[in-house]
Formats: C-alpha cells, sequence, structure tokens
C-alpha cells in the first residue's frame, strides 16, 4: 500500500495538515507514526485508513478489509458491549454464529468478558479502549490501523498489543501504528514514517535499541504495584525473585550473634524486580 503525494487541508482556504506525503508499508509489514502532538499523525492515519479523502495525491493499494483504532473510542452509543461488537462482526461479513464465536474470543482474550450486558457509555476510557480493539480483530484485517493503542489500557492489555500486531502480520496484513509511550521499541525492524509540519520522511528501524538489566530492590508489600507501574512505562519485567542477598546477610548477622533481622521491628523482607 502507497500514500502517493497525499496532500491534506480541512478548509478550501486552510492550512495544509499534510503536504506532499509519500510513504509506503508491504504485506507483512508494520510502520510505526512518530511525530509531535499536532504534527498530523492522526491526519496521516485516517487518510490511510480511508476515514478521511486527501484533498490530492491518492491511496493506492489499499486492502479491501480495514480496521481503524482511533485514539479515543466512540462510546457515547446505546449499545451493550455484545450487542455492539456482534452488530459490528455482522457489519464486517461474518456470520452470525461466526461473529459470536469472535465476539466471545475476543472479549475473553482482552479481559472484557464480565463487561459484555454493559452498556458503552458506562464503560472506563481503559475498557472502552478494549472494546475498539476487540472490534477492530473480530475479523483479521488486511490493514490495522492503531492510533495511540496503548493509551488507557492496564498492564496486561498493553502486552497483548503487539501479540495483536503479530498475528495481523502473520496473516500477509499490514499494520500502521502511532505512539507516544515508547511501546512501539517492541516492534523492531518496522518501517518509520516521522511527521513534521506536514511532511512525512520515511526510514527503517535499525532494529532493537541495546538492552541492559536494571535489579530493583522493593518491599515484598509494594512488589504488584511496581511490577505494574514498570510495565505500564513500557518497560519489560524479567521476573520478580526474593532479595537472597538481604536473606545471607540476615543469616551471617544471626551466626554472628547479631540482631535476627526477621524479628519484631526490623523491617519487612524485599523483593527484587528485575527490569
Amino acid at each position: 500500500m502507497r500514500l502517493r503525494n497525499v496532500s491534506l487541508r480541512y478548509h478550501r482556504r486552510g492550512p495544509w495538515v499534510l503536504r506532499e506525503a509519500d510513504a509506503e508499508v508491504g504485506p507483512g509489514e508494520v510502520a510505526v507514526v512518530l511525530g509531535r502532538n499536532g504534527a498530523g499523525k492522526s491526519t496521516l492515519l485516517q487518510v490511510a485508513a480511508g476515514v478521511l479523502r486527501p484533498t490530492r495525491g491518492r491511496v493506492e493499494g489499499r486492502p479491501a478489509h480495514v480496521s481503524w483504532v482511533p485514539e479515543r473510542f466512540p462510546a457515547d452509543q446505546p449499545f451493550t458491549v455484545a450487542h455492539y461488537l456482534t452488530a459490528m462482526g455482522r457489519v464486517a461479513g461474518l456470520s452470525a454464529a461466526g461473529a459470536a464465536r469472535a465476539v466471545d474470543e475476543w472479549t475473553s482474550r482482552l479481559g472484557i468478558a464480565g463487561f459484555r450486558a454493559v452498556r458503552l457509555p458506562e464503560l472506563s476510557k481503559g475498557t472502552a479502549q478494549k472494546v475498539g480493539l476487540a472490534q477492530a480483530m473480530l475479523r483479521t484485517p488486511g490493514l490495522l490501523v492503531l492510533d495511540e493503542p496503548w493509551e488507557g489500557l492496564d498492564a496486561a492489555a498493553r502486552e497483548l498489543v503487539p501479540l495483536v500486531i503479530d498475528e495481523v502480520l502473520a496473516a500477509g496484513g499490514r499494520v500502521l501504528v502511532s505512539d507516544h509511550r515508547n511501546e512501539t521499541v517492541r516492534l523492531p525492524g518496522a518501517r518509520c514514517w516521522t511527521v513534521t509540519d506536514g511532511t512525512v520522511t520515511e526510514s527503517r528501524s535499525a532494529g532493537p535499541a541495546e538492552m541492559v538489566v536494571v535489579e530493583v530492590a522493593v518491599p515484598a508489600a509494594r512488589v504488584a504495584g511496581t511490577v505494574a507501574r514498570l510495565r505500564s512505562a513500557g518497560h519489560q519485567v524479567l521476573r520478580v525473585r526474593p532479595d537472597t542477598a538481604t536473606e545471607s546477610r540476615a543469616v551471617d548477622s544471626t551466626a554472628a550473634g547479631g540482631t535476627d533481622p526477621a524479628a519484631p521491628g526490623t523491617g519487612a523482607p524485599s523483593g527484587r524486580v528485575a527490569r
């Protein structure tokens, strides 16, 4: 799929939001759209998805089935989650039985099965975003367009986004994704479309950045919250283990006649988180 000399402005005499953008993404490829707020990233994604028509230029080779997940899901609709997703599955061309199976699968995978009977306006932003992601995957798209897909999601759901992308790529689809949380470091080898004042510069990712492992010791009672915060910030938590160094010091101190660190008032054991 190729964007060829695409320019867009919202009003006849308005400023150009996109200026002669030229970029491409092939089957089984993902392109990461980068740029500051207001640079035109969301506009570029909507043109690629077919939501907006360019003022000049054209989009060539857009797949027949496109799924677009906006940054904020339009939840002001008077439907339950199950009713909405089932209807969208039928619109996407699934049979009644196929739509029901797809809704069951994706609400379970995204952790929103318990919200199937809840009306969309009653959902939190994060849960509504999961509904949008589920809708996009009811039928595997030829082009998946994700505008800030990690925004508002909990740590577990953020881990699922790269897996969803991998499923589309494995089926020969294309993926466009924007992100300002640095979550796209999990997509090594992706094309990069950098938007600056309406112009698009295309490049290839150099591959995964060099990684280092940092060990962080925290009180055992705070392990769960620390792990959640690290993951939400885009870090990969490798494992959680007891602080054996502390235990070893405790044994040595006791053997030498020192105070037992496990005694009341001497503090709780800690867990060590590697990231």
